[in-house]
């Protein structure tokens, strides 16, 4: 079993948070962030960084998590927001919505990467979370599942693009859809979409 850094913060805290998010990178959809809250040293098996794990095997580590977790939320930044705020903001929004989205209020939130801006709840933020926290690699899968699966509805409103393919990131052929079909509703304008 990996040395995750919840082995130590279970000692002192109770309800830990783990927060991360998916689709910063995609030229279109939402940016989607996701927080789990683990039962006490319960590891839910085959969970790990959702980018190191197969679609079958983040699937049944989703089921898993969904059903061991005491708490789950996940919340959106729409592509609109995120060409009026920028990325960075539109991530760290659609992470205060999955907390503010909680049923049960965790002691302190971990956070891939960087801490988020005027949150009112005791953070910590570990580089590289995915593969220390387990709270944070189950958020991740959760984010990548649910971003996956809303990738995948829009491929059938928008059929020209291969979203259920490329789940709307740069790929060859994402780029050569937008060149001849232009821009969705669903793209983000302030992205570079050449080709």
């Amino acid at each position: 079993m990996k040395n995750w850094v919840e082995k130590r913060l279970w000692r002192k805290y109770k309800l830990i948070g783990g927060v991360d998010e998916a689709g910063r990178g995609a030229l279109a959809g939402p940016v989607v962030a996701a927080v789990v809250i683990l039962k006490r040293n319960k590891y839910p098996t085959g969970t790990d960084d959702s980018k190191k794990l197969s679609p079958l095997k983040r699937r049944k580590a989703f089921l898993e998590i969904i059903n061991e977790a005491l708490d789950i939320s996940v919340g959106y930044a729409s592509n609109q927001e995120i060409d009026r705020l920028n990325i960075r903001e539109a991530s760290f929004l659609a992470m205060k919505r999955a907390i503010k989205g909680l049923r049960i209020n965790p002691e302190i939130i971990l956070v891939d990467g960087f801490e988020i801006p005027g949150l009112k709840i005791l953070q910590k933020a570990i580089v590289k979370g995915e593969s220390k926290s387990i709270s944070i690699a189950a958020a991740s899968i959760i984010a990548k599942v649910t971003r996956d699966s809303f990738m995948r509805y829009l491929s059938m409103v928008e059929g020209n693009y291969g979203f259920d393919r490329n789940k709307g990131y740069p790929t060859k052929e994402h780029r050569i859809a937008i060149f001849k079909h232009g821009q969705t509703l669903f793209h983000r304008k302030s992205f570079s979409c050449r080709t």
